[in-house]
C-alpha cells in the first residue's frame, strides 16, 4: 500500500517531467548584457536549447540590486524548469551584505550544477617599482597603510578578492572601490593605483599591451592564456585561492526529474569543444557539478566570504 501511495504521489512531477520542456526556457541573469557571466551563459545556451530536445532557450538580463531582484524572480517562479536562476558568489555573500532578503539562499533554490569559475588578476601600472607580487607586499609592508588596491563594488567579487588578498598577505593597505572596471584600468596605468584586482577578460588586451603588468592570477591553477603569470599561491601568499563562479539552479520544488534532465543537458553543453574554446578566450573554466556537490560547495562558499566581510566591517545595506 505504501508502494502504491508513494507511486501516486510522484505520478504528477513524472509525468512533468517527460513532458519538459514544452515551451521556451527562461534563465534569469542578475547581470546587463556584454559581461562575463552574460556571455558565458549565451555561450552555453544553443547547446542547452539542443540537449533540451531544441525547445529555445532565453536570456533574461536582470542587473542591479546587488542580484536580488533576478534571485527573488526565480525564488517565486513555478517550479516547473521553465524560470532557471544563473546563481553566483554574489548569491552566497548576500546574506552578509544586505539587512534582509525576499527569499531564503539556502533554501529557496534547488541546485542544478556549477557552470564557470572566473580567475582574476593582480596588476600594477607599467612604471611600478614592483615587478613581482613579493616585491609589492615588501612595498606594503615598509608603507603601512600607505598603498591603495584598487577594485569595483563593494561588496562586490572583486573587492571582496581584494580584501581577502590584504588579510591573506598580512599587508596595511586601503582597498579602493571604482564604478567600473575602466576607471580602475586607467587609475592602474597613470601609477594612482599601485595594486588592482578584476577579471581577467577586461584586463586581458592590457596586459598584452603592457599598459598594465600582471602580477598574479588568483585562482588555484595559471591561466593558459597567461601561462608565464603565476597563481597568488606560487608568487608566495599560501592560502590564497580565489575564483568567482557561477551555476544554475531553479526554484526550490521544482522536480528531481527536470532538474537531473536540465544538469544532463548542461553536461554536454560544457563539454563542447566550441563553448570550451570560447570559454577558454574569457578566462574561464566550464565546470559541471552534482547538484549535491553544489549546494555543499554553496554553503561554504557562503561561510567564507561571510567571514571577509566581517573582517572588512562594510556595512549592511
Amino acid at each position: 500500500m505504501r508502494t502504491l501511495l508513494a507511486a501516486l504521489l510522484l505520478w504528477p512531477a513524472l509525468v512533468l517531467a517527460q513532458a519538459y520542456p514544452s515551451k521556451p526556457v527562461r534563465i534569469v541573469v542578475p547581470f546587463g548584457p556584454g559581461g562575463v557571466a552574460d556571455i558565458t551563459t549565451r555561450t552555453i545556451a544553443p547547446k542547452l536549447s539542443e540537449g533540451l530536445g531544441g525547445q529555445q532557450v532565453i536570456i533574461d538580463n536582470m542587473p542591479g540590486a546587488g542580484g536580488i531582484r533576478a534571485s527573488e524572480t526565480v525564488a517565486r517562479a513555478d517550479p516547473d524548469g521553465y524560470t532557471l536562476l544563473l546563481l553566483t558568489n554574489g548569491n552566497a555573500v548576500s546574506q552578509a551584505l544586505f539587512k534582509s532578503l525576499p527569499y531564503d539562499p539556502m533554501n529557496d533554490f534547488a541546485m542544478i550544477s556549477t557552470v564557470g569559475y572566473f580567475s582574476m588578476v593582480l596588476v600594477t601600472g607599467p612604471e611600478s617599482k614592483a615587478k613581482t607580487l613579493k616585491e609589492l607586499i615588501a612595498m606594503a609592508k615598509a608603507n603601512p597603510g600607505k598603498l591603495n588596491i584598487g577594485s569595483i563594488t563593494p561588496g562586490g567579487t572583486q573587492h571582496l578578492a581584494a580584501e581577502l588578498f590584504r588579510s591573506t598577505a598580512g599587508i596595511d593597505a586601503v582597498v579602493v572601490p571604482h564604478k567600473t572596471t575602466g576607471e580602475v584600468i586607467i587609475a592602474t596605468r597613470n601609477g594612482n593605483l599601485d595594486l588592482s584586482v578584476d577579471f581577467i577578460a577586461p584586463l586581458l588586451s592590457s596586459i598584452r599591451s603592457g599598459a598594465l603588468r600582471a602580477l598574479a592570477v588568483t585562482a588555484g591553477k595559471r591561466f593558459s592564456g597567461l601561462p608565464e603569470v603565476p597563481t597568488v599561491i606560487e608568487a608566495g601568499v599560501p592560502g590564497y585561492d580565489v575564483a568567482s563562479w557561477n551555476a544554475l539552479a531553479a526554484p526550490a520544488k521544482t522536480p528531481r526529474a527536470i532538474v537531473d534532465r536540465v544538469h544532463g543537458a548542461l553536461v554536454k553543453a560544457l563539454a563542447a569543444p566550441d563553448v570550451q574554446s570560447r570559454y577558454a578566450e574569457l578566462g574561464v573554466e566550464g565546470r559541471a557539478s552534482t547538484p549535491e556537490q553544489l549546494r555543499e560547495f554553496f554553503i561554504a562558499e557562503s561561510k567564507r566570504w561571510s567571514g571577509v566581510v566581517e573582517r572588512a566591517k562594510i556595512p549592511k545595506q
